[in-house]
């Protein structure tokens, strides 16, 4: 509640409070955003992929991994990353900087699941390639997000 002093002055809540609420609000809602684009993006290029012959037929178990699914995976570890730029904005002195080693480190980490999955070599190629593409539409919007809002 705001109230009025003896000098007639309004006083509020304590500014760098209000001001640390704000800049996590606005990283997560242009992390949100950033997430729709890259499930977007992803889906679509897994559809590309698809018209030309990948077949993402994974061997074990010989289920074929439909389109929705990689929009459900994109959100999913896209809101990770999201949590993870959250958290360093607020607790890290340098948080675009580990972000970025953060998200880079984590997609090189989710490169290994289509090497090891046996599948054939256009669908572990064109799994690599989907991974990429998240990653080049979150990675740099959250890292730009985080340099703004500490600068």
């Amino acid at each position: 509640m705001n109230r009025m002093n003896d000098t007639g002055v309004v006083a509020g809540p304590a500014s760098g409070e209000t001001s640390r609420t704000h800049r996590l609000r606005g990283l997560a809602v242009t992390g949100v955003i950033a997430t729709l684009v890259a499930m977007v993006a992803t889906t679509l290029a897994a559809a590309l992929a698809q018209a030309v012959g990948v077949d993402f037929k994974v061997p074990d178990g010989g289920e074929t991994i439909p389109l929705p699914g990689f929009a459900v995976v994109t959100g999913f570890f896209s809101v990770v990353g999201i949590v993870i730029a959250v958290a360093l904005l607020r607790w890290s002195a340098r948080p675009a900087e580990r972000f970025v080693w953060t998200a880079v480190s984590l997609t090189a980490i989710s490169f290994v699941p289509p090497l090891l999955s046996g599948a054939n070599t256009a669908t572990t190629t064109a799994l690599l390639g989907l991974h990429l593409v998240p990653a080049a539409v979150m990675i740099p919007t959250l890292a730009r997000g985080l340099r703004t809002r500490t600068d």
